[in-house]
């Protein structure tokens, strides 16, 4: 068929090639062989806390460091003025109704606080400071906050047992109390400091260097023609 209805029937069975529309991956990419982008990960999902691995921590040294206040609670009754006042014996200093005796009652515990946290710094991290991971340390500063928390109860509560009863309608400070509270913060910071100076000062013990078995590190054998 010639002519211009042949030249319409061959138009109207001509295939119409496929379209490809182009595809946004919202990364500046598009069409149909654009890799797609790989999902984000979800914020919650890397948590500071995950990969911990707890049972390798020092469990029993974190609770020996919390109940570590209740000894430096009794020493600070017995040692500082208005308590058992055992380190100046001053007849003077042994009653809450002398002003004198207030300051030198919070720096009596805040000497154990840094002296405890010291010792608890170094006892924590040894001879392995570096192998200290960032879990261990903050579980540390929590306990010295528990230390120091169970300390000054602790204080407090001998001197209303064993301590003279005396008039507290002038100042709460008058019975053996603490004054300044922000005291409390000595024994978790001194811990955070002897574990800092122990990391950056301290010798880390000598890992055995593994031993190769024997012929593992020796060339191939010779030859008989060698």
């Amino acid at each position: 068929m010639s002519g211009p209805a042949g030249s319409l029937v061959k138009i109207c069975c001509m295939t119409q090639p496929a379209v490809h529309l182009p595809v946004d991956h919202h990364d500046g990419a598009t069409g149909p062989d654009a890799p797609v982008p790989p999902r984000r990960a979800a914020p919650w999902r890397e948590l500071p806390w995950q990969g911990v691995q707890w049972n390798g921590l020092p469990w029993k040294g974190l609770v020996a460091i919390a109940a570590a206040g209740l000894p430096v609670g009794l020493l600070w009754w017995l040692l500082a003025p208005t308590g058992l006042n055992l380190i100046t014996r001053d007849p003077a200093l042994a009653t809450g109704s002398n002003p004198e005796t207030w300051l030198p009652r919070d720096l009596v515990l805040a000497g154990l606080f840094l002296l405890a946290g010291c010792l608890s710094g170094v006892f924590l991290a040894g001879n392995r400071p570096a192998r200290l991971g960032t879990a261990t340390v903050v579980l540390a500063v929590a306990a010295g906050v528990a230390g120091a928390l169970l300390a000054w109860g602790t204080g407090v509560l001998a001197g209303s047992w064993w301590g003279a009863a005396e008039d507290t309608s002038a100042s709460a400070s008058i019975a053996f109390s603490l004054r300044a509270y922000a005291l409390l913060l000595v024994w978790p910071a001194a811990i955070a400091l002897a574990i800092f100076f122990a990391t950056v000062f301290g010798h880390s013990e000598n890992e055995p260097e593994p031993q190769l078995e024997p012929g593992a590190g020796s060339g191939p054998a010779p030859g008989p023609d060698a």
